[in-house]
């Protein structure tokens, strides 16, 4: 998957915003302004920060050398992923999908239901 896809697959996302809060080199997409996926656009390999459970983050590390724990990010509760060096398209879009709803469910219920009416 390419950053253009990458791109398209988030904006398609119920709530989902693109900013760049830390600068015109880093691209953030928010789910009514909570962070799911952080990735910039200065770098050689384009690789991308996406929350993931904490049990869930430790087996991914461990069965993918192309998920590393997150750069710049709470180790624990983000990933790296290196998002074209051969993993599939469909377990990159499981990954985006993981984050963008571990985001959601950790939202106030008026946030939650509010999204739900978009």
């Amino acid at each position: 998957m390419n950053i253009e896809e990458f791109r398209e697959y988030c904006l398609s996302k119920k709530g989902v915003e693109e900013t760049f809060p830390f600068g015109e080199d880093t691209l953030v997409f928010k789910v009514m302004g909570k962070i799911f996926a952080i990735t910039g656009l200065d770098s050689a390999e384009f690789a991308v920060n996406l929350k993931c459970d904490p049990d869930r983050a430790i087996e991914l590390r461990e069965q993918h050398p192309e998920v590393r724990p997150g750069w710049h990010m709470n180790k624990q509760h983000w990933n790296t992923v290196e998002f074209e060096t051969g993993l599939a398209d469909g377990f990159l879009r499981e990954l985006v999908d993981h984050s963008y709803e571990l985001v959601v469910n950790s939202l106030p219920k008026k946030k939650r239901a509010e999204l739900e009416g978009l």
